[in-house]
């Protein structure tokens, strides 16, 4: 048997599949930078952590693509957000449970770690020092390999633990305890 079809066949035929494409949902291509999501259970409570992993790429990072001494959004596209499900303390500072956005001001010895009240931010453009909740400054360490995406983890989970930031040659821990 012998297809043979006319332009106009092939016209409606396309015109028909684009209908259904559009009918369904829209296409949501993924970032480069990759959403994360991490959550840790601290004794009785947990902390979830959401944010974008930049990669290196070959690129400076620390004075380059990241500016020392500015706040950053900790991570890439929409800040990075801390849920605490029960009071805790970052650091010295106590913070009560609920949603926050994590900036940090990296600098080459020390990072100042921002928790901010401020919601639902595109990266650091919007970022409000009003609303700050806590600051708390943090050594650097120099990772033992470069770590190609920004990684956020958690190690030492008890009723303390230690939030790792790390990306490229550099990493920190911050501590966060009930």
């Amino acid at each position: 048997m012998k297809l043979n079809f006319s332009f106009t066949g092939v016209l409606v035929l396309t015109l028909c599949a684009v209908a259904r494409v559009q009918s369904q949902s829209v296409l949501d291509l993924p970032y480069a930078s990759q959403a994360a999501q991490v959550k840790q259970q601290v004794g009785v409570t947990d902390i979830t952590i959401t944010y974008h992993r930049p990669m290196v790429n070959g690129r400076k990072i620390w004075g380059g693509l990241v500016p020392t001494g500015q706040v950053w959004r900790a991570g890439a596209n929409e800040s990075t957000e801390v849920k605490f499900y029960k009071d805790v303390k970052v650091g010295d500072k106590d913070i009560k449970a609920g949603t926050y956005t994590l900036y940090a001001i990296p600098e080459k010895d020390k990072w100042t770690i921002i928790v901010n009240s401020g919601l639902d931010k595109w990266g650091a453009y919007f970022y409000d020092q009003k609303k700050d909740v806590a600051r708390i400054e943090v050594p650097v360490a120099k990772t033992p390999k470069t770590v190609e995406a920004f990684t956020i983890a958690f190690k030492d989970a008890s009723g303390k633990v230690n939030m790792v930031m790390a990306w490229d040659d550099t990493m920190v821990e911050v501590p966060i305890q009930l």
